[in-house]
């Protein structure tokens, strides 16, 4: 194959297009190609109003070697493809299947490597079958009554579950486990899409058939999933894992524990500490969720003629304030949602969801500053954790057990919203407007101010009177990391930490790329029982 790269076609180009535009670069007739396949495709607004799409293909002809030899363009080149290539057993003797908690991105693509590979993994997760916790979703999000073990963090799929769905991932992948990743979500009912888009996403309606997909087919290898099994502690002799304990109750031997638990498991971290496994507070990011008008967001990215042509537009803003603190956007979601995504009674925490349309007529997007060790008020190991509950807890009496809305205008004035503007909320879950500045700490108050103002350099009308705030988005990442070695072992011999609450990820593609490297290193060390 050869791959073309900086191919420039117009925003309306058809496959005959593509096709003729590919065939110009490599300087032949279109019907010499035999294949075509994009890799990458992203939006070209830099030059408003032109907008193009730019792509990445590559392409099978005969002759490929002399047409290469032939052609000069720094854009033209033999295509580089890497397939994932599973890992060669180990030797040492497995006495119990391995144990995954949580059954999140990283603790299922563990899970399905495992499968895959032959030793039947046994997935425990707290939270219901994804089916179930959306039903029990929707009923919080209506009602209020919140079942603290299956909720918007907890149950099948994970907290990316409820959220837009992104796949884009800074992690360098040579070798080819993002690849991996995006074709086993189209396998399981994806769009094909996600396979070139500069900024692939899934959406929230289509995960929830995904991770089912997925699931089912750990099951038909052999492995099981539980759920409704909250693991309440460990067992360990002589620095080894012997088994684990189920709801308070059931036992199960095991000689390795993945642990895949997601950044929310706050029970799980103190069980963690009181069985002495190795962790370390690490740094985060805290804030709160703004929602603007999507239209205005694509007009300003994509100008007046293109914001109701073009889909649904992102941003990501980053900024160094003068206090010395980043801020920045983060989980942005074009065209949806913030929903409460509360896990324990008496807090309030919010995140942004997207379905696969897009199509609500909000953006959101958290806007958090980073936090470190030192703000926590505490030396202990978990005062991340205790810092988020002051946060959450605030935000809940702030809101009268609700989620707390306020404009910027007001924010900016320390004075309680009485009042709408012309941005309407587009929220899952009961919400009050109020004065959501009024306690919290005033470091994270003056950032967020300093911040949004900043980023309407960036974007006309970012920090617009009636843009709304609500609070607070606090589960940015996990408050600490679990430690473990290169081989992905704890110093608790067969304990692994694994994905984003162990702190090794952020997001669902990196997380479901670190439970594969997590089983790699279980196979490789390991033979099938």
């Amino acid at each position: 194959m050869i791959r073309i790269q900086q191919l420039k076609l117009p925003l309306n180009y058809s496959r005959e297009d593509l096709y003729k535009s590919a065939a110009k670069e490599l300087r032949i007739s279109p019907a010499k190609i035999q294949e075509l396949i994009i890799q990458k495709r992203s939006i070209d607004a830099r030059k408003k109003p032109d907008i193009y799409y730019i792509l990445s293909v590559d392409v099978k002809i005969s002759g490929e070697d002399i047409v290469l030899r032939k052609n000069r363009s720094n854009r033209v080149s033999k295509a580089e493809t890497v397939s994932y290539k599973y890992p060669e057993p180990g030797t040492r003797q497995l006495s119990n299947r391995p144990i995954i908690i949580g059954c999140g991105p990283a603790g299922l693509f563990c899970g399905l490597l495992l499968a895959r590979c032959g030793y039947r993994p046994v997935i425990l997760e707290r939270g219901e079958d994804v089916d179930t916790r959306t039903a029990s979703v929707q009923k919080f999000w209506e009602t209020g009554k919140l079942n603290t073990s299956s909720n918007v963090q907890f149950g099948e799929g994970g907290a990316g579950t409820f959220s837009d769905g992104k796949l884009n991932t800074m992690v360098n992948d040579r070798q080819g486990r993002n690849s991996f990743v995006l074709n086993t979500f189209v396998d399981a009912g994806a769009d094909q899409e996600i396979l070139y888009a500069n900024k692939p996403h899934i959406g929230t309606d289509v995960l929830c058939t995904v991770v089912k997909n997925i699931r089912r087919e750990i099951e038909s290898l052999g492995g099981e999933v539980h759920f409704d099994s909250t693991v309440t502690d460990i067992f360990i002799k002589n620095s080894q894992v012997k088994g684990v304990e189920i709801n308070g109750k059931e036992q199960m031997d095991c000689q390795i524990l993945v642990c895949a638990v997601g950044h929310s498991a706050r029970d799980t971290f103190q069980m963690l500490l009181r069985n002495k496994i190795p962790m370390e507070p690490k740094a985060f990011a805290v804030g709160v969720r703004i929602e603007h008008p999507q239209e205005m967001i694509n007009i300003s990215q994509y100008g007046e003629g293109y914001a109701k042509v073009l889909p649904p537009s992102d941003y990501k803003l980053t900024g160094k304030l003068e206090n010395g603190r980043g801020v920045y956007s983060f989980c942005m979601c074009p065209g949806g949602y913030v929903v409460n995504a509360s896990s324990e009674d008496g807090m309030i925490a919010v995140n942004g969801m997207s379905f696969h349309d897009r199509g609500s007529k909000n953006a959101n997007s958290a806007i958090v500053v980073t936090v470190t060790p030192a703000d926590f008020g505490s030396s202990d190991l978990l005062a991340g954790v205790e810092f988020q509950r002051r946060l959450e807890k605030y935000a809940y009496r702030c809101g009268d057990k609700v989620i707390p809305l306020q404009l910027f205008g007001d924010f900016c004035g320390n004075r309680r919203s009485t009042s709408l503007g012309d941005v309407e909320p587009c929220i899952k879950g009961a919400y009050q407007l109020t004065n959501l500045r009024e306690g919290l700490p005033a470091f994270l108050s003056e950032s967020l101010e300093a911040g949004i103002n900043m980023f309407d350099k960036k974007i006309r009308g970012f920090s617009r009177k009636d843009a709304l705030l609500c609070g607070v988005e606090s589960r940015t990442s996990s408050p600490v990391r679990i430690l473990r070695d290169g081989e992905r072992l704890s110093s608790v011999e067969g304990f692994y930490p694994c994905g984003e609450g162990a702190g090794y990820a952020g997001g669902i593609t990196s997380a479901a790329m670190d439970g594969m490297k997590t089983a790699e290193a279980i196979i490789s060390a390991y033979r099938k029982i």
